[in-house]
């Protein structure tokens, strides 16, 4: 192939963008074709938002003003090319305790059976940094050996000092995290900064 990745990415994200489908079980996860890379994040982090920025469309993933409503993976298929996977947010109480055990177990199944699985984005809301929950899921994809990367969300609400400290504070987390990749991405889904190089790291992975 003739072009760079810049090119690539922005080739790619100019192509047809399809649902697939949701998959509630392993059984009816797509047969693996192509690669992945999946978002995952706290229910109130903004995944859809940055999924639907990302991916140039309004409304592909769904936006909601009630956390926790993507109960299955959702699987998008991208130019052709690769699969985008669309995570249930975690820690959200108020789904019941029974289905938060069976979206836990889908999504661990999923992690670390995936061949195809190149990234997860580990979602952070900005304005609140590394919570507990998502320390959990670093310490799962550690073990499983699994590379992910923290992406930033909702960057436009804090002020530029802030974002300079919580940036130095995380890129020291991550040195100690063995499956983390070391760069940080910072985003908004609001005015779209950073989303170009959010592309340009997923194209790679399809380049």
């Amino acid at each position: 192939m003739d072009q760079n990745l810049e090119d690539f990415a922005r080739w790619l994200f100019t192509q047809e963008c399809v649902f697939i489908r949701g998959a509630e079980s392993t059984a009816s996860l797509p047969d693996p074709i192509f690669p992945e890379i999946a978002f995952v994040g706290r229910s109130n982090v903004g995944k859809s938002s940055l999924i639907n920025a990302v991916l140039g469309r309004r409304a592909l993933a769904r936006v909601s003003h009630t956390p926790g409503r993507t109960q299955q993976l959702n699987f998008f298929l991208l130019g052709k090319r690769m699969y985008v996977v669309d995570m249930p947010g975690y820690g959200y109480a108020a789904v019941s305790k029974t289905k938060l055990k069976l979206f836990s177990q889908l999504i661990l199944d999923y992690l670390k059976g995936r061949v195809p699985l190149k990234r997860v984005f580990l979602l952070i809301d900005s304005r609140h940094g590394l919570k507990p929950p998502d320390l959990s899921v670093m310490e799962t994809l550690d073990k499983a050996a699994i590379s992910y990367q923290l992406i930033l969300t909702k960057t436009d609400k804090c002020s530029p000092a802030h974002l300079e400290l919580l940036s130095a504070s995380l890129t020291e987390t991550l040195k100690t995290h063995p499956a983390a990749f070391p760069v940080l991405l910072s985003t908004s889904s609001v005015d779209k900064s950073g989303i170009e190089q959010v592309r340009e790291t997923i194209a790679a992975f399809a380049f």
